[in-house]
């Protein structure tokens, strides 16, 4: 078994990945088979020490074969075995067949009847496999149904059945594995939306294929891993760091802007200035005596800020009534660099433009306002969503959400840091912060909002040890402070 790799890929193109190892590089399909059935066997004695009875459902394509593959080792190792096959077995061909008929002769027996006669102490989901493109339905539903009511560990070969490989969408119904072992190529859909509560612990085996072969294949997107930022010369000022202008905060939303202008300090801006509605603007420093606040009534008053301002963050707590919508209309064309979040993105739909200058930060209700379409549509294909918005709007879109997807013109990057904590309110808040912290520091904007997000999950996964439960947007303050150093 082998770390995650960083790159994902289409199921397309890892049907490339195999078709180039078997006939350019000589690797025989029935030894990638036997290879994978091996790498989810090794898996299984090395962490569920205690299984005696393995129970593996195979589908009729070539998923089953490594099914059948595993049950044979099993078999060999005395394990008790019971495969059930959904499907005809008279649908299988060339390395699948070889696998079920070497299983057969090795004294195994299937099972068509899909209630299992025993529970066993672990499931092999080998059901279907990366080409899936329609719900599953009639006796696959039926088995998916049955996996998942038995009580216990189901580990997923390559993805778990039901789950489509490119977008992560569930089919109608899918497996809910314990663990999927991946090969040759990271699927983009085992990371995001719907996927995440089906994969379990993820584990990846290239089966040995030759690094050559991924040079030859272009993947479709990329996994965030740890940036390391560079450290500061002694010889340093404020100046050096950037000055980060924070609009917004209406009345009844002041602990929103704060709590961008506060990440936006964690994260090592050399100045922040909020400005924000006159009504609390002499109160929102309390407790934070670094932030300079100013009460903003009219428009024109922001341009002394804006002289000053290295990037702007726009829409948090901004709200949509005359006092937001009038500094948005004023702000949203600037040349600064700029990342409109919240409210500003809810005013940017109504009035859309482009500009290469800017990062967009919607959840998905705020990307359906921008791509007028449904949450359905957007959560359907998160990856498509993410690339129509950075086309439609420019600069770089993230797309919020469990597995959030960051888009520039050239690039698609998925980040797996985070937890189901960060779904209350003020998260993203202090995710705009800390990217305006660090465009404000001389990050570009897709290093900035590939970082940012990397460490405002991060944060949120050290301030929920004790709980996901009850975590506050405020708690990921000290930890922002110690990733970015």
């Amino acid at each position: 078994m082998q770390t995650l790799p960083r790159k994902l890929y289409l199921a397309q193109q890892v049907r490339e990945l195999d078709r180039i190892a078997i006939e350019d590089c000589g690797m025989k399909g029935i030894k990638l088979m036997r290879t994978a059935a091996a790498a989810v066997f090794q898996y299984i004695q090395q962490h569920y020490t205690q299984t005696k009875h393995i129970a593996v459902f195979c589908g009729s394509g070539n998923n089953a074969g490594d099914g059948y593959f595993i049950a044979l080792l099993a078999l060999q190792a005395n394990f008790k075995v019971s495969v059930y096959s959904i499907g005809s077995v008279e649908k299988l061909t060339s390395d699948a067949l070889i696998a079920y008929q070497d299983y057969k002769k090795q004294g195994g027996s299937t099972y068509s009847s899909q209630t299992l006669t025993q529970t066993p102490d672990l499931i092999i989901d080998a059901l279907l496999e990366t080409g899936l493109t329609r719900d599953i339905s009639g006796t696959y539903a039926e088995a998916v149904k049955i996996i998942n009511q038995t009580p216990c560990p189901v580990i997923a070969v390559d993805i778990p059945s039901g789950i489509h490989a490119d977008t992560g969408c569930m089919m109608g119904s899918a497996v809910k594995a314990d663990a999927t072992v991946s090969f040759i190529g990271l699927k983009q859909g085992l990371f995001t939306g719907t996927a995440l509560d089906y994969c379990g612990k993820l584990i990846f085996d290239d089966l040995n294929v030759p690094k050559e072969v991924f040079t030859r294949v272009q993947y479709s997107s990329e996994r965030l891993e740890k940036t390391i930022l560079p450290p500061r010369l002694r010889n340093s000022h404020k100046g050096n760091f950037g000055h980060v202008l924070i609009i917004g905060g209406d009345t009844g939303f002041s602990g929103a802007a704060r709590l961008a202008a506060e990440s936006a300090l964690r994260s090592g801006a050399g100045l922040v200035s909020l400005a924000t509605h006159p009504s609390h603007a002499s109160l929102l420093n309390i407790g934070r005596f670094e932030l300079m606040c100013h009460g903003i009534e009219q428009p024109s008053q922001l341009q002394a800020l804006l002289e000053k301002a290295t990037v702007i963050v726009i829409g948090t707590g901004l709200g949509q009534k005359q006092w937001g919508k009038s500094l948005f209309d004023v702000i949203i064309n600037s040349t600064l660099p700029m990342i409109v979040d919240a409210d500003g993105l809810n005013l940017l739909a109504q009035s859309p433009n482009y500009n290469n200058n800017r990062i967009i930060t919607p959840h998905p209700k705020e990307a359906a306002r921008l791509l007028n379409c449904s949450t359905t549509e957007i959560s359907e294909n998160r990856f498509l969503a993410v690339k129509k918005i950075q086309s439609r709007y420019g600069g770089v879109c993230l797309l919020k959400g469990a597995g959030t997807l960051i888009s520039d013109a050239d690039e698609l990057f998925i980040n797996t840091t985070g937890n189901a904590g960060m779904a209350t309110a003020g998260m993203g808040d202090v995710l705009a912060g800390i990217i305006g912290g660090l465009v404000a520091q001389g990050l570009s904007l897709t290093t900035a909002t590939t970082t940012a997000s990397y460490i405002h999950g991060a944060a949120a996964d050290l301030a929920a040890v004790d709980g996901e439960r009850g975590l506050l947007a405020s708690d990921l303050m000290p930890y922002i402070r110690k990733l970015v150093n």
